[in-house]
C-alpha cells in the first residue's frame, strides 16, 4: 500500500513539474504580440530593471512587467540594462527582449547622437551608416521635416540627441522621426515643469535657449547656472553675447578662428550685434540643458568666462567680469 502511494505521489510529481516546465517554457520563449509593427521605445539613461519593464510595458513591448523582472533576475540580468531607443519588427519572447535590452546579443544596428552636434552633423552620421536605407538622402530640410510630419521648416535643434538602436534595413526617416518626436516630448515635459516667470514666451524659445547653453557648458556642474547667466540677461533686455552663436551665424565661412570682425559683424546669430535669442535654435540640445534653462540655478550672475580647465567663472557685474577675463584669458 505505501509502494503505490509512493508512486501515485512520485507520477503526480512528474506531472505537476512537467505542466510547470512547459509553463516556464512557454513563458520565456512564447512570442508576446505587439500593439503595432514596427513597435518603438526608449528606455531612459539610469533606469533601473523595474523602471525599465514598466517603460516597455507602458509603449506596449510588454504585457506584464513582473514576469520579465522575475526573469532578468533568474538570468543575472538586473544590473545589464543599457538605455536607449529600440525598435521591433516583429513579436519578441520575453527572453528575446531581454537580450535586446541588456548587454547580451543583439541583432539590432546602432547610431549614437551627441550633445551638441548639429543637425547636418546627425544627417552625416545617419548617411554614413551603412545598415540604414538612406531615404532622406536626397531630400531638401524642408521636404524631410514635411515626410516626418514635423511643423516647423529650420531642422536645427528638432532632434533628441540620444543613442538609436534599429533592425539593419530600416529607413533613416524612421530614426529622424523617432528623434523627432523624442524631442517634442521632452521639451513638453520640460516646459510644462518649468519655473515661473521665466522671460521665455514658448517651448521653442526653450529649445533655442537650450541649443546655446549646450554649447556653452564644459562641465556639468556649471549647467543650470549659465542657465541663469542667459536668463537675468534676458530679463535685463542685455543682449547674449555668446559666440556659439556668431559661429554658428557665421556657417562655411568660420575656420576655427573667431575674430574681432566676425563679432561685429551683424547676422541673425550674431548675439553681440541683437537683442534677445536667435531665431533658431544653434544644436542639438540634450535632456540637461532643457531642464537647465526651465529651472536654472538661482543666481544673480550675468556674466561667465572659461577658466581654461572646462569650469567657468561667474560674476555679477561687468568690473568683477573683467578681472576675472584679465586673470584666466589674457596672457
Amino acid at each position: 500500500m505505501k509502494t503505490k502511494l509512493k508512486l501515485q505521489l512520485a507520477a503526480g510529481l512528474a506531472v505537476f513539474l512537467g505542466i510547470m516546465l512547459g509553463l516556464a517554457l512557454d513563458f520565456a520563449y512564447f512570442p508576446m504580440p505587439l500593439v503595432q509593427t514596427p513597435l518603438e521605445f526608449s528606455l531612459k539613461p539610469g533606469s533601473s530593471l523595474k523602471s525599465a519593464a514598466i517603460q516597455m510595458k507602458q509603449a506596449g513591448a510588454l504585457a506584464d512587467d513582473t514576469s520579465f523582472v522575475l526573469l532578468a533576475r533568474l538570468l543575472g540580468k538586473t544590473r545589464q540594462i543599457k538605455f536607449g531607443n529600440y525598435q521591433l519588427d516583429r513579436p519578441l519572447s520575453r527572453l528575446e527582449l531581454l537580450d535586446m535590452v541588456s548587454s547580451g546579443r543583439s541583432e539590432q544596428s546602432q547610431l549614437t547622437v551627441i550633445e551638441g552636434s548639429t543637425f547636418k552633423e546627425f544627417r552625416m552620421l545617419l548617411n554614413a551608416h551603412p545598415n540604414l536605407r538612406h531615404d532622406s538622402a536626397n531630400l531638401s530640410e524642408l521636404e524631410l521635416l514635411q515626410r516626418i510630419g514635423a511643423t516647423e521648416t529650420v531642422a536645427d535643434g528638432l532632434f533628441f540627441p540620444d543613442t538609436y538602436n534599429f533592425s539593419s534595413g530600416s529607413s533613416d526617416l524612421r530614426v529622424l522621426q523617432r528623434a523627432y518626436q523624442l524631442m517634442q516630448q521632452h521639451l513638453a515635459g520640460a516646459w510644462e515643469q518649468r519655473a515661473a516667470d521665466l522671460p521665455l514666451a514658448s517651448p521653442y524659445q526653450a529649445l533655442i535657449l537650450a541649443s546655446i547653453v549646450e554649447k556653452e557648458t564644459g562641465r556639468e556642474e556649471d549647467r543650470i547656472t549659465i542657465a541663469a547667466v542667459f536668463i537675468n540677461r534676458l530679463r535685463l533686455g542685455m543682449r547674449l553675447q555668446t559666440d556659439p552663436t556668431v559661429i554658428y551665424g557665421l556657417g562655411e565661412r568660420f575656420d576655427g578662428n573667431l575674430r574681432r570682425r566676425d563679432l561685429i559683424a551683424d547676422t541673425p546669430y550674431n548675439t553681440y550685434t541683437r537683442s534677445g535669442l536667435p531665431p533658431t535654435p544653434i544644436s542639438l540640445p540634450g535632456l540637461a540643458s532643457l531642464q537647465a534653462v526651465t529651472h536654472p540655478a538661482p543666481s544673480k550672475a550675468l556674466y561667465f568666462v572659461a577658466k581654461g580647465d572646462g569650469s567657468s567663472k561667474f560674476s555679477n557685474s561687468l568690473s568683477e567680469h573683467n578681472k576675472a577675463v584679465n586673470r584666466y584669458q589674457i596672457k
